[in-house]
């Protein structure tokens, strides 16, 4: 059975299933091959921010209530902020969701 191994997967759990491998180096070639994406969140002057958090709730599913308020102040005080970061389909899918509620959002590539 092949191993599934996630992008974000903790260092003590990469050594406990490949034991003989530079985690290191096997985490830098795995970014390398499947980069990683933030979805932003812009400021929005127009929505209610109770819309803001519902919009985002509803679109990003792992997302709970108290972290959408603090994804909506931090964009609202700085002017952006990220919703989530995951690979490039996950990003468009997200992005494309939360720009059916009419708000702006984006993506960029993050870098290690």
């Amino acid at each position: 059975m092949p191993i599934i191994i996630a992008t974000d997967m903790p260092k003590r759990v990469l050594t406990t299933i490949l034991p003989d491998t530079d985690v290191e180096a096997f985490q830098r070639t795995l970014n390398e091959r499947l980069p990683r994406y933030a979805v932003i969140l812009y400021n929005d002057d127009y929505h209610s921010m109770d819309y803001v958090v519902e919009a985002l709730v509803n679109s990003v599913l792992d997302l709970i209530v108290e972290e959408a308020v603090g994804i909506m102040f931090e964009a609202h005080n700085t002017g952006s902020a990220v919703v989530i970061v995951c690979l490039l389909e996950q990003a468009e899918l997200y992005r494309d969701r939360i720009r059916s509620y009419g708000l702006d959002v984006g993506i960029r590539r993050e870098y290690p």
